[in-house]
């Protein structure tokens, strides 16, 4: 297996209930656990996060208070946004930002995406989006 040079290890309080969310109810692949550990790889589209349940061994470096990665959102490029959103509403999952389509300026052009931003279990948030192409910036 190729691991990404950079792979975010999310400390969560129930890997069973957290493995059902990202795996059963959105479709990510676990790609190898560690049972013993309370541990797993998982991964979608190449995206790659580790999930370690809270134990008195983890490297805490604070109280882990709900919501979980106040601060930061995971953003995950997806080729098909309706597959994630099926998954979604199949699940009767809630959304923390509904989709829509989003362009971003990058120096002199823009580029747009389709996005929708969901909370997992422990909190931490979650941007999924689509790739939609680029456009010159009207000057």
């Amino acid at each position: 297996m190729k691991f990404n040079r950079l792979i975010p290890e999310l400390q969560v309080n129930d890997i069973a209930h957290s493995k059902l969310f990202y795996v059963e109810q959105l479709g990510f692949t676990l790609e190898y656990e560690r049972e013993e550990d309370c541990f797993a790889l998982i991964s979608y589209e190449g995206a790659q996060l580790m999930l370690e349940q809270d134990s008195s061994t983890a490297w805490i470096t604070a109280p882990l208070d709900f919501p979980r990665g106040r601060g930061i959102n995971f953003q995950i490029e997806v080729s098909c946004l309706d597959t994630i959103i099926d998954k979604i509403e199949v699940s009767q999952l809630s959304y923390f930002e509904k989709p829509a389509e989003q362009w971003y300026r990058i120096n002199a052009i823009e580029e747009g995406v389709k996005e929708l931003l969901i909370q997992d279990p422990d909190g931490y948030l979650l941007r999924f989006q689509q790739y939609l192409g680029e456009r010159k910036i009207k000057e």
